[in-house]
């Protein structure tokens, strides 16, 4: 694995720079984030933008409209969009990172020709209709069902946590369309046109007061055929295909920001004074943000090292598990330092005068999901254990 950048990649550097220098600015900054209609402009905005560049799809296959970038150039690109702060991927989250990729690596050539150029524009948003009330870490024992009526699938159940819903035009579904099997094998995975009759959606506010998530109703929902993907009944396999795209290189801009706010943490410890002295004078606190910094430094070596891997099979492998459950738990110990470091200004959710505390705040409440997003910890755990390691399965 030579992950060295040549000439070409440092050009293909310069170009992403320049235009982010341009673009950037120019988008201008996020909207409030309970402004829903205008957070969907601003990000498909965007999206649409990187698309008209050459840079939407980076690691996507030239065929169904991304860029086919080499490893290198991949990763000189979350570098730069990390770098120029350039607008998080937001409501195009799924459709880009496993929505599009699944249908890529799994998709009938039929739904790749309608859904990947439109989600590679920003003019599909799509939402993940995974989880259920009892079927959250043990996902495999989803209920919601669908059963086969000449051409459609009639759906009947209850997702949660689905993000996205109330602004999507398509949902990635996971249904149960055999029920008299074991629960791994009879799983199928739909594409969902949210404007269905059958439908009913209800936002659940979270900790920060937003309302990304929801809960959503399916009853009587009738689903083309044509919108399974893959064969029926083998949708646990294309979840897992799913959830390694997910899991994957999806952080690895993240990665970056997390080391570019360490630097930030260091240069705010400079200036704050603890006890009548610089918080930079603790000993301890310049260990801490060492040695955090790092093991930022060991996974993004380790994000490299799973990009060359995808390159050479088209899907990422199970690794992406360690790198998810590395990256979620660190992300909660570097912004809690952070809002230990604001002291007392880290009780609330504005900045007070020169320290960014709302900033700081926010990202250390959202880290709180990360442990239990895209697969909580525990399940990780298991994950590495059983099918990395090789270790026996855990007892029922």
């Amino acid at each position: 694995m030579d992950l060295r950048y040549s000439e070409a990649d440092e050009t293909f550097r310069k170009e992403l720079r320049e235009w982010l220098a341009q673009e950037v600015p120019r988008h201008g900054a996020s909207p409030a984030r309970d402004d829903w209609a205008a957070r969907r402009v601003y990000d498909t905005g965007w999206q649409r933008k990187l698309s008209d560049a050459g840079y939407a799809g980076i690691n996507w296959p030239r065929e169904y409209g991304g860029r086919g970038a080499t490893l290198t150039e991949e990763l000189v690109y979350y570098e730069e969009i990390a770098r120029a702060k350039a607008p998080y991927i937001g409501m195009n989250f799924v459709g880009i990172r496993h929505g599009g990729p699944t249908i890529v690596a799994e998709g009938s050539e039929e739904q790749k020709a309608v859904h990947l150029p439109k989600i590679l524009r920003g003019d599909e948003v799509w939402c993940q209709g995974f989880s259920e009330p009892n079927s959250g870490s043990d996902l495999a024992s989803l209920s919601t069902s669908a059963v086969r009526d000449g051409d459609h699938y009639v759906v009947n159940g209850h997702k949660i946590w689905t993000s996205f819903a109330h602004s999507a035009e398509f949902c990635e579904l996971l249904v149960r369309t055999d029920p008299d099997v074991k629960k791994h094998a009879g799983i199928s995975w739909l594409i969902m046109p949210m404007d269905l009759p059958g439908i009913e959606i209800r936002p659940l506010p979270t900790l920060l007061g937003e309302i990304d998530f929801s809960e959503v109703f399916l009853e009587d929902v009738r689903i083309p055929v044509e919108n399974l993907v893959g064969k029926e009944n083998d949708g646990w396999r294309i979840t897992n295909v799913t959830l390694r795209f997910e899991r994957g290189s999806a952080w690895a801009a993240d990665i970056i920001e997390l080391n570019s706010f360490l630097g930030e943490l260091a240069a705010l410890a400079r200036r704050t004074t603890r006890d009548d002295a610089l918080a930079w004078e603790d000993k301890a606190l310049r260990r801490e943000i060492g040695h955090l910094s790092a093991e930022v430094e060991s996974l993004w070596a380790w994000i490299k090292a799973s990009i060359s891997e995808t390159a050479k099979t088209g899907v990422p492998g199970l690794d992406g598990s360690a790198i998810k459950l590395g990256f979620s738990e660190l992300n909660q110990r570097i912004y809690e330092l952070g809002t230990n470091l604001l002291g007392r200004a880290g009780l609330v959710r504005e900045d007070l005068g020169d320290l960014p505390s709302g900033r700081i705040v926010d990202k250390f409440l959202n880290t709180l999901s990360l442990t239990i997003a895209a697969g909580s910890s525990q399940i990780q755990r298991n994950i590495i254990s059983e099918r990395i390691l090789r270790q026996p399965r855990e007892p029922r």
